[in-house]
């Protein structure tokens, strides 16, 4: 069986077609039971999002994911770009901590 990490990079790759893709699984850093797969943090640089508004890539991303969501996906912290962006990258901000206090950083 595939796990969610799998099925996310999968559906990425075929819609996308990113030139870098990364997948984590952040759910570790949350309050919620061992192997839950509710949290993660994606890194997609693609030229699917040329002339795409930032909010544009997050609907796009968010239809693309949707059977997640709806499958228990709780919390998806996205940073999208375009080669040209991403080329000017030196980091990508940590996702923030979970808000319900529990917090192992």
């Amino acid at each position: 069986m595939m796990s969610r990490k799998q099925r996310i990079e999968n559906q990425l790759t075929q819609d996308c077609s990113p030139s870098y893709l990364m997948v984590e699984d952040e759910s570790k850093n949350h309050h919620v039971p061992q192997g839950a797969e509710s949290h993660f943090k994606i890194i997609v640089v693609s030229s699917a999002f040329e002339g795409l508004t930032r909010i544009a890539r997050h609907k796009k991303i968010n239809q693309i994911l949707n059977q997640e969501f709806e499958q228990g996906m709780h919390a998806l912290s996205m940073h999208l770009y375009t080669a040209e962006e991403w080329a000017g990258k030196k980091d990508v901000a940590p996702s923030p901590s979970c808000k319900d206090g529990f917090d192992k950083h």
